[in-house]
């Protein structure tokens, strides 16, 4: 795990997304195939799962949110979604979280709405669709906390699942990109503390011509 001003990073392991942790906030946990990686990269940088006690998810893909389950029912932690995402889980929909291609089933789970403008933690929620229809992002002026919306250089996220939308995609990416951020940490892949600016305003180019 690495450290970058009050982000805890742990990269992904295997088909999971990364994940963050925040003072007290978790932000996208990841498949639950790799809970046992998961909680001791936590606790190797020296934040204790007791500590921590809150789930936010960006979206509700099963890479991001099937450990919700195993560590709301261990720990008690409350979990965040936005509205929309949210009644996708509450509805149990396979093909739209995706847990059908993982061969799982969507869990029951106690989820509490996260909305746009919403403040979590120092971090503004802002409603990104396009990769799903209920996909935010954090940002809290410098650092944008990106799920799979936008990662790094110039990529953005898939639009061809359930709920996702090119056209909202592109509006999304536009707003992202008015926000002069400097650090992003996106839901896979290599975090970038550089050149930040120039990698959003590629995904706009790309992102335009789609």
């Amino acid at each position: 795990m690495e450290k970058v001003d009050d982000i805890t990073i742990i990269l992904g392991k295997e088909r999971d997304s990364n994940t963050y942790v925040i003072g007290d906030m978790l932000i996208d946990p990841g498949t639950g195939l790799n809970n046992k990686y998961l909680i001791d990269s936590i606790e190797e940088s020296g934040i204790s799962m007791n500590d921590i006690t809150k789930i936010v998810n960006t979206h509700c893909h099963f890479d991001h949110m099937g450990a919700d389950k195993y560590l709301q029912d261990k720990y008690g932690y409350d979990i965040y979604m936005h509205p929309l995402d949210l009644e996708t889980v509450k509805n149990k929909d396979e093909n739209v979280t995706v847990a059908s291609s993982f061969g799982m089933k969507v869990p029951d789970l106690d989820i509490k709405p996260l909305n746009e403008h919403d403040m979590v933690n120092g971090y503004e929620v802002l409603h990104t669709p396009g990769h799903t229809r209920g996909g935010i992002c954090l940002c809290n002026g410098k650092s944008l906390i990106s799920g799979d919306t936008l990662f790094s250089g110039g990529n953005f996220g898939r639009t061809d699942l359930p709920t996702g939308s090119m056209d909202d995609m592109r509006k999304s990416i536009l707003h992202l990109a008015d926000l002069d951020v400097v650090q992003l940490f996106p839901g896979h892949g290599p975090y970038a503390i550089s050149a930040v600016t120039e990698q959003i305003s590629l995904a706009v180019m790309l992102a335009s011509r789609l």
